[in-house]
């Protein structure tokens, strides 16, 4: 989803929940509904692999 697509550019800066959180203007519950989702989809078993997924696709 757009959401997901937001949060992955997010974690590629490397930053926390609470931070996406703060940008994103949603509850830290939510993101990591996000995340937990983004690792499911792309098949990752770590935020730090979509952290460095998302900078390899520059997002």
């Amino acid at each position: 989803t757009r959401r997901e697509r937001e949060v992955l550019s997010c974690l590629g800066e490397g930053m926390s929940n609470a931070d996406i959180a703060a940008r994103l203007d949603m509850a830290e519950a939510t993101v990591k509904t996000h995340v937990s989702r983004l690792l499911g989809k792309l098949e990752l078993r770590s935020r730090v692999q979509a952290a460095v997924l998302a900078q390899e696709l520059g997002i």
